[in-house]
């Protein structure tokens, strides 16, 4: 398992799976975020989600596809 952790910085209070998928440049727009949920797992802070519009907030941690991220809220 891959441990290296990415930093997702955001500058409000939070931001939805389906912009953060985008925003990561694992999909390349908003709308294949449901389809992209519907064929993988993606989990947050360790319990699977497949809400796309599952506000994800500073600290937070996601796992998608081996990778690792972390939500950091400037």
């Amino acid at each position: 398992m891959n441990k290296k952790c990415t930093q997702i910085i955001i500058n409000t209070d939070y931001i939805t799976l389906g912009q953060f998928l985008k925003f990561a440049d694992i999909i390349y727009s908003g709308g294949e975020a449901k389809q992209f949920l519907s064929e993988n797992e993606v989990y947050i802070d360790g319990k699977l989600d497949t809400r796309r519009g599952r506000k994800l907030r500073g600290g937070e941690k996601i796992s998608v596809l081996g990778l690792n991220f972390e939500i950091i809220k400037k």
